[in-house]
């Protein structure tokens, strides 16, 4: 029969020091000071993105470690959310825009500045135009992820605007429709570094989670687990080769060439968080 293992706790929050390369053999023998926990691999894959998570999962319930209390934990709590938040945002934006879609800024005329009620209001209202649009004219069904951002200057009142990214049509309509003052957009690219769209979804996701939305239809992420492919024996290996990062994640993911890690401490519980970004080929 297979034992049950427990990885229902907030593995980011628990490990949350990131690990300088010149340190981790210093770390190394955390490794061995609890034999009451083994490692989940989590994959994450949206569109051309992969990311690769490993991080403990115990034996027993008693073992799942819990963030202490203390002052600063609601300020460090606050920080998760919107790194996650941004990451949610990211992941949405991979998994369900291509190249050549559009993402628009949309301002307002003049001195008029409204508040928040009103513009969630006019950003739905826009996006009714687009359906009905794309409706009347044969085009696929409406995608968006939109942002109400606000900036501001010294000695001026605070601009609202937003950020809105769709899937393809005419630009120079869906500028049109907008009828509230200006409205730019450019054909989406992925960043020449990563291949990812990693620039607009920092837009969208600057203001945190209230203050973005994306269409239903939009496609979550694949997600997937694996709690054999790294024993812990295997993950103290890797953490020891940091200069093999490439070839392992590759050699784990086919198909995929490797960006980038970061391994994450804990100053509560022994082990490591391991978080890997890869690209999927074409």
């Amino acid at each position: 029969m297979k034992k049950k293992q427990y990885d229902d706790y907030r593995y980011e929050e628990i490990f949350d020091k990131l690990l300088p390369l010149q340190t981790y053999q210093d770390k190394i023998e955390d490794l061995r000071m609890n034999n009451r926990y083994t490692y989940i691999v989590k994959t994450t894959t949206s569109g051309n993105l992969v990311e690769s998570e490993v991080y403990p999962v115990y034996k027993c319930r008693h073992d799942i470690p819990r963030a202490k209390e203390r002052k600063e934990s609601r300020e460090l709590q606050k920080k998760l959310n919107d790194k996650n938040s941004k990451k949610r945002a990211f992941r949405l934006i991979q998994n369900n825009f291509d190249s050549g879609d559009l993402f628009i800024e949309l301002s307002y005329d003049g001195d008029f500045v409204p508040d928040e009620i009103r513009a969630r209001k006019d950003i739905k209202n826009y996006i009714e135009r687009l359906r009905r649009y794309r409706r009347k004219h044969g085009l696929p069904e409406l995608k968006y992820i939109y942002s109400i951002g606000f900036g501001e200057s010294e000695g001026k009142k605070i601009r609202i605007h937003h950020h809105i990214i769709i899937n393809k049509m005419d630009r120079d309509i869906a500028e049109k429709l907008w009828g509230m003052g200006r409205a730019n957009s450019k054909r989406l690219q992925p960043d020449s570094g990563t291949g990812w769209f990693e620039e607009a979804s920092k837009y969208i996701a600057k203001q945190g989670k209230r203050r973005w939305a994306g269409s239903k239809n939009l496609k979550k992420p694949k997600v997937t687990t694996n709690r054999t492919r790294l024993t812990k024996r295997k993950v103290e290996k890797l953490v020891k080769e940091v200069n093999s990062f490439k070839e392992k994640f590759e050699g784990i993911y086919q198909n995929c060439d490797y960006r980038d890690t970061k391994i994450f401490y804990s100053d509560i519980v022994s082990g490591f968080y391991i978080y890997t970004r890869m690209k999927r080929r074409n």
